[in-house]
């Protein structure tokens, strides 16, 4: 199954992000303290946890392939968007301590001037996560898949990260030592603001939230359909990267059973056609009869 397949594709986006977090933690923590970098080690402690939620979303993809079974009818793909959940959470707790760290360090009487080469470090880790976001997102974009999608965004957020720190550390060469600590602070800030928007996500699509402008558009294409006479409800959820849709639609009580069968393939053809990740459930209900106008060609026997 093409979903089950795009699943083992995005595990290629959470290797890529865990190698590189891990370099890179390691580049930061060791010239942040060898070069007295108080924003370069701060951000080095965020590429630490993104390795945890690297492989929470690496967990995510690996439950989500395990095929339906007794207790789980339309299979595990959720757990993609709980292992997104899980690398908020992951998140919020780092971006609480880098702010702590930088909130005391603000009121220290302490400040030493970091090396140089912590620039060119923060400078170049800017450049590999912004590569490292560019493919997670092509790759979230074609295998449609939210835990893929939320490391792209924690990539683009470390990637901004790396260049405001090495900012920071420019001042605090330059004289302005309390841009170091600042910049800190801001790292904190930023990794806050990316798990919100992440949490925010994962949130609504476990909550069955979905996009209106989606089922107005499905609702639309079902109405064209020969013989559908109303369209009473479009209902819709998330599922992983499947997208489930239940359509009721209303025709003639008088067309036989073949008929009515071949309307509910055609909408859920048409359904497959503009969302090719979609999983239609169609459901024919008989018009009222009151306000049926019995035509010939709403006869086929």
């Amino acid at each position: 199954m093409e979903t089950y397949t795009n699943l083992r594709a995005g595990e290629k986006g959470a290797y890529l992000s865990i190698v590189a977090y891990i370099f890179l933690s390691t580049l930061k923590l060791i010239f942040g303290y060898v070069g007295d970098s108080q924003a370069l080690r701060a951000d080095g402690l965020n590429n630490l946890t993104d390795i945890v939620a690297s492989i929470a979303v690496l967990i995510g993809l690996r439950i989500s392939q395990r095929p339906p079974d007794d207790d789980h009818q339309y299979g595990h793909l959720r757990a993609e968007t709980i292992a997104s959940l899980v690398a908020a959470f992951v998140m919020i707790y780092v971006g609480i301590e880098v702010l702590l760290t930088a909130g005391k360090s603000m009121f220290s009487a302490n400040h030493s001037q970091p090396d140089t080469l912590t620039i060119w470090v923060s400078l170049f880790s800017a450049v590999v996560m912004y590569a490292v976001y560019r493919y997670n997102l092509q790759l979230a974009e074609k295998i449609k898949s939210t835990a893929v999608k939320a490391a792209a965004y924690d990539n683009r957020s470390d990637a901004l990260v790396s260049l405001a720190t090495a900012l920071g550390i420019i001042g605090a060469i330059i004289g302005f030592h309390s841009v170091d600590t600042i910049t800190a602070f801001i790292v904190g800030v930023i990794i806050l603001k990316t798990a919100y928007e992440i949490l925010k996500e994962a949130i609504h699509l476990l909550t069955d939230g979905f996009d209106s402008d989606v089922l107005a558009r499905v609702k639309e294409e079902a109405a064209q359909i020969a013989q559908v006479r109303e369209v009473r409800e479009v209902r819709g959820r998330q599922h992983g990267n499947l997208m489930l849709l239940d359509v009721t639609v209303a025709v003639n009580p008088n067309l036989s059973v073949r008929r009515s069968h071949e309307i509910t393939e055609e909408i859920e053809q048409n359904i497959q056609i503009m969302h090719p990740n979609a999983l239609a459930f169609v459901h024919i209900e008989p018009y009222d009869p009151k306000e049926v106008i019995i035509c010939e060609d709403d006869y086929h026997f």
